[in-house]
């Protein structure tokens, strides 16, 4: 939801604007194909969730497929983003709390128990929500994604496989202008979801970087890891803690197939798969972490594990193993008394009993031990009092809990995001199936990672602990390793110029104690390449140079710039391309005696007019004042413009006009500005602005085509009153602007194309010359 404006509102505010919920259409229907490949149909949809139950168990009766979703709930900390039926808000507020006003405010009556679900929320909650219920330290790096994502669908299609039977649902959410259409709502819907499961969808293989997989843990780290939780159990802060890593690697193709294909390997009871734009949750879970149905509740942990024996005889030999074990069985019991504390805390006395302990049950690879734990809801209690008092799941924090959280979030390097968290669905009358997401995978800007872990006790062997998270970890290794390509035939990697050598352009790295990343102490240059012709290099190297020499009293590096952009294009492949290539120089201060960080990179450019479809850019101005002499040089400390420019994207706009102290034009956050009147050019006059490189270029050939050059200061109240405003920079050329604050700009024909026919002809020109005397050797480089 970011770039866009959203309302921000109280609750209350938003409960006003939100449909309510009067009605249900209900049908049985009779399904001709797999489950899983009705849902197909949907799985390239933003807001498809499908909880798939692949075993025999008891907790395995129900297939449910959500789609179509009305209203998406995502939340970031205590913002809550809301979207509904087209209107976005947001509700700086609890999470949790957001999430049950929704569950009183569309709240089913009387609805029967005969089907899981009829209507309500579904997607997942982040182990990361755990910071919303205690207050715990946050040292762990963040991925970026949403601490909370649900959905509610139009369609909920549930399967019970006990019986066969399958019912489609389709709530209705109505307003009063929208009451009379509800039968036109239902019938649309239908038609979408015949008409959807009709047609098979051509998905693209997955594969994985060949390189493999990469930990956010070293192995010295992670057993460096378990044996300092060994000293806090030594010490008595804890019985137990879950510790683990995450492992990543690149994914590109279809993430459905990667669920299909681990579904056929190894089909648990709590198999979900979640498409929330921009990421996809893939979890093969085999663990309960709740249930509700009306009043009664009830909780799974699960503690123990062994593989499946080869034979029948080696099977029942390693089942019998596992429940003789006194470790796994001293695990669990203490699970399972935190658990029944946790229940205790929002349901009747005397109603939470174990009703089935250390349960052996078998599943494709391995054996686990399960206890049931089931009580009763006090009165008053409501879903997310129950979700709260358990969350996160104790099988996979620790005991105590929260002081084994604590020690997680110290030990563990990254967030844990959906690891450990809970996928399933919470409804709208009184029903709710959340399981534990271990054995979960997330498919994120080309990027698959996961996360297996443990649980430390006193005597784990640090080696152990270790090896079995690459045993928990093998069927989704497995199911990945098998589709490796080289990266060479799946993305292009780019190639950059580092300190004196060329090298993936992702392996690039400067120190973060050093003065240019810790206070953007370095200078850059953006610089056009278009099919090996390097436009204004000389004047662009002149400006990097001064400006070094001005702000630091020091030379400037001597690098012959030319030879390093001719070895990156021909190290990238790009001699025929068009191109932003950018040079970069920053202080640097390593303990080998280095001072200097010097880089260059390149990527194709796509010009921003093409880019946007548009033949000028809409600008709007940015209204806090820059008062920085450092905007005479082209600096890291970009912050301000980058700002300036997110201003502008959020108001639909493409650029911010940046202003003086005493509110006169200066430029925008990435180019320069001119005006053309009659025969006379308008430079805005600023004391502190970035000689523009391209600007002098082009107030070169309008000077020598007769127009006089005027520099004077522009109040910004005047500004939108000029005719033929042009901004100029290095990759853009001229480039016309359209409207300010949403006024028209008059625009004379053909100004800007006539500029940069000669911008670019004359250097091309110069440069070819000068290509003609050069040396073809490259060896500088």
């Amino acid at each position: 939801m970011t770039g866009r404006k959203i309302n921000c509102l109280n609750i209350d505010e938003l409960l006003k604007q939100l449909p309510c919920l009067n009605d249900i259409h209900q049908e049985t229907v009779q399904l001709d194909l797999p489950f899983e490949q009705i849902a197909e149909s949907f799985a390239d949809d933003k807001g498809t969730v499908l909880l798939l139950s692949g075993s025999s168990l008891d907790c395995s009766r129900y297939n449910i497929l959500a789609a179509k979703p009305w209203l998406e709930v995502t939340s970031k900390q205590e913002k809550v983003f809301i979207s509904c039926l087209g209107k976005e808000s947001c509700v700086h507020q609890d999470p949790f709390s957001v999430v049950q006003a929704l569950l009183n405010h569309f709240k089913l009556e009387d609805y029967s128990h005969d089907m899981p679900i009829h209507a309500g929320l579904f997607g997942y909650f982040s182990y990361d929500l755990k910071d919303r219920i205690e207050k715990l330290p946050r040292t762990c790096t963040d991925t970026g994604l949403p601490d909370l994502c649900l959905y509610a669908p139009s369609i909920i299609l549930v399967q019970d496989k006990e019986t066969g039977h399958a019912r489609l649902c389709i709530p209705v959410p109505v307003n009063q202008t929208s009451v009379e259409k509800t039968d036109d709502i239902v019938l649309d819907t239908r038609r979408f979801f015949f008409e959807k499961i009709r047609h098979r969808v051509e998905r693209e293989p997955f594969s994985i970087d060949n390189a493999g997989f990469c930990s956010s843990l070293t192995k010295p780290e992670y057993i460096r890891s378990v044996k300092r939780i060994i000293d806090y159990l030594r010490a008595g802060d804890i019985y137990q803690a879950n510790f683990s890593q995450r492992f990543e690697t690149g994914f590109y193709g279809d993430g459905y197939l990667l669920f299909l294909d681990l579904f056929e390997r190894n089909p648990a009871s709590f198999f979900s798969y979640i498409h929330a734009g921009d990421h996809k949750i893939v979890s093969t879970s085999p663990e309960r972490f709740i249930k509700q149905n009306g009043r009664f509740v009830e909780t799974r942990p699960i503690k123990g594990t062994i593989a499946r024996g080869r034979t029948t005889k080696q099977d029942l030999e390693n089942g019998s193993k596992l429940t003789r074990s006194i470790k796994d069985d001293a695990e669990l019991t203490m699970i399972v008394d935190l658990m029944r504390n946790d229940l205790s805390r929002v349901t009747k006395h005397g109603s939470v009993a174990v009703t089935e302990h250390k349960r052996l049950e078998p599943y494709e690879n391995v054996f686990h031990l399960v206890s049931v734990v089931e009580g009763e809801l006090e009165e008053g209690k409501t879903s997310v009092d129950f979700l709260k008092a358990t969350f996160p799941g104790g099988s996979i924090t620790g005991c105590p809990k929260i002081r084994s959280m604590e020690i997680i979030d110290e030990l563990e390097s990254v967030k844990r995001h959906i690891y450990t968290g809970s996928i399933g669905y919470i409804s709208f009358h009184d029903t709710m199936d959340l399981s534990i997401a271990i054995r979960t995978a997330t498919i994120f800007n080309h990027k698959i990672f996961f996360s297996v872990g443990g649980g430390i006790v006193y005597d784990s062997d640090p080696e152990k602990e270790y090896q079995e998270t690459l045993d928990k970890g093998k069927t989704l290794m497995e199911a990945l390793s098998g589709t490796q390509k080289n990266v060479e035939d799946t993305k292009f990697k780019a190639k950059a110029w580092v300190d004196g050598k060329i090298i993936d352009q992702d392996k690039a790295r400067i120190s973060a104690v050093s003065p240019g990343f810790q206070y953007g102490a370095g200078l850059f240059e953006t610089i056009c390449v278009k099919q090996g012709t390097i436009f204004r290099l000389s004047d662009h190297v002149h400006r990097l140079n001064r400006a070094w020499e001005n702000l630091f009293s020091e030379t400037p590096p001597d690098i012959t710039w030319k030879n390093v952009i001719d070895s990156l294009i021909l190290a990238n492949g790009f001699q025929d391309k068009v191109l932003a290539v950018k040079l970069l120089v920053s202080k640097d201060e390593c303990e080998c005696g280095k001072k200097l960080f010097l880089a260059a990179f390149a990527r194709q450019y796509v010009h921003r007019l093409e880019m946007l479809d548009k033949k000028g850019l809409d600008l709007v101005t940015y209204p806090y004042p820059r008062q920085s002499p450092l905007a005479d040089y082209k600096t890291l400390n970009y912050l301000y413009y980058d700002q300036a420019g997110r201003f502008a994207k959020a108001r639909h706009a493409d650029e911010a006009i940046v202003v003086n102290p005493d509110q006169t034009i200066s430029e925008t956050n990435t180019a320069s500005i001119l005006a053309i009147k009659d025969k006379t050019v308008i430079i805005p006059k600023s004391d502190h602005v970035l000689g523009g490189v391209t600007l002098k270029s082009v107030l070169g050939i309008l000077s020598g085509k007769g127009y006089d050059i005027c520099k004077t200061r522009i109040p910004k109240e005047h500004f939108d009153s000029y005719s033929n405003i042009i901004l100029t920079n290095a990759l853009m050329g001229a480039v016309k602007v359209l409207t300010i604050d949403g006024k028209k700009i008059e625009q004379e024909p053909g100004i800007c194309s006539m500029i940069n026919e000669q911008l670019f002809k004359l250097e091309s020109n110069t440069h070819r010359r000068k290509k003609n005397r050069k040396e073809s050797s490259l060896n500088l480089v």
